[in-house]
């Protein structure tokens, strides 16, 4: 395997950025930041993993807030 020092996202999941996201701003404020369906109709994290893992620039857009809202510099 190749190192990765340099990937704030290494070793985490894409259900993982989902659900602390989700505990973090709750499906309204996630949907307000990230403008896509699944996280304002019938939001759900099985639904939401669904689309992102089909959905490259969406998948771009959460893996982005996730690090803008964890990840220390």
């Amino acid at each position: 395997m190749t190192e990765q020092k340099n990937n704030p996202l290494h070793g985490i999941t894409l259900e993982k950025m989902v659900v602390d996201l989700y505990e973090h701003f709750g499906w309204g404020g996630l949907g307000s930041r990230v403008k896509i369906n699944c996280f304002n109709q019938d939001p759900s994290v099985k639904s939401s993993l669904k689309f992102l893992r089909r959905t490259p620039w969406a998948r771009a857009e959460v893996e982005a807030l996730y690090v803008a809202t964890f990840v220390k510099k």
